[in-house]
């Protein structure tokens, strides 16, 4: 189980540090097979321009392809390892089927080495942490993560650190959740989820100290638009502390506040929500 720790504050970095010790992490080595080396664009496109900005740097790390599919049916799985993956906030879990087959999952809460767990299409008779069914074989009220959006599509949601989804009820081929934004809508009763929630919960409470920590996970530093000259952005300049009368824009003069809409189409699965996480219900017609 994973704890948070704070140190004694032998240097300024320690003194506000947060440290998350995952003491749950059975092997601090990948699996080789698994893993793979990916480029960093730094924010970069194809030609080289700066798209997203304030990325670059930090340190290196090797991809671990995870199973979000989750399409070995009917084959047991034993939990060999449990380990740290630094390109996501959970925990990831190493799992050996019985044909010799090894494949990463995400690690849910409760889930130890040398647990079984197995991906079905058929009913279960205990509901375990790590286990993965249809929505419509699951049990209302059962909490899941990793869900897919569409049949067969692998999961896109509730992946996070400390994150689960309430499974509201079944009806026909329309299965109704609850995310933890808040936000309640319907998936097809085939989409796949896995039982539990998301391990490394503590993950939110840690703090990193300092702002080198930000730099190891590649993130550069943030300068305020009002802090710049005016050649560099709209807000820049003005003697003191003045941001020149303006709203707040980007450097391109798009503005930042006031419900400015920035999305040029709705995704086709908005159709889908029922009640979006401000708590407002959707207008059908």
């Amino acid at each position: 189980m994973a704890i948070l720790k704070r140190r004694r504050p032998l240097t300024p970095g320690q003194r506000f540090l947060v440290e998350n010790k995952r003491t749950e992490l059975t092997r601090s080595k990948p699996e080789r097979s698994l893993t793979e080396s990916r480029h960093s664009p730094k924010g970069r496109n194809c030609y080289g321009r700066i798209t997203s900005r304030r990325r670059g740097g930090g340190h290196k790390r090797r991809y671990r392809h995870i199973d979000f599919r989750r399409d070995k049916l009917e084959i047991p799985a034993r939990v060999k390892e449990i380990e740290y993956d630094p390109n996501r906030t959970a925990n990831i879990a190493l799992l050996a089927y019985r044909d010799g087959e090894k494949r990463y999952i995400i690690a849910p809460q409760g889930l130890k080495v040398g647990d079984e767990i197995i991906s079905t299409n058929s009913p279960l008779e205990e509901y375990l942490p790590g286990m993965c069914l249809p929505l419509k074989l699951i049990p209302p009220g059962t909490r899941i993560h990793a869900l897919e959006l569409e049949p067969g599509s692998g999961a896109r949601m509730a992946r996070g650190a400390g994150v689960g989804v309430d499974l509201m009820g079944i009806d026909g081929e329309r299965a109704t959740v609850k995310l933890p934004s808040g936000e309640i809508r319907l998936l097809h009763s085939n989409c796949r989820a896995t039982i539990g929630t998301v391990g490394n919960a503590t993950h939110q409470g840690q703090k990193l100290g300092k702002a080198g920590r930000n730099r190891w996970k590649g993130k550069r530093p943030r300068v305020r638009g009002v802090a710049m000259n005016p050649v560099d952005h709209p807000n820049g300049g003005g003697e003191g502390r003045t941001s020149g009368g303006g709203h707040n824009t980007s450097p391109w003069g798009i503005l930042a506040k006031g419900g400015f809409l920035t999305r040029k189409k709705a995704k086709a699965s908005n159709k889908m929500i029922l009640i979006r996480r401000n708590g407002k219900k959707v207008r059908k017609g």
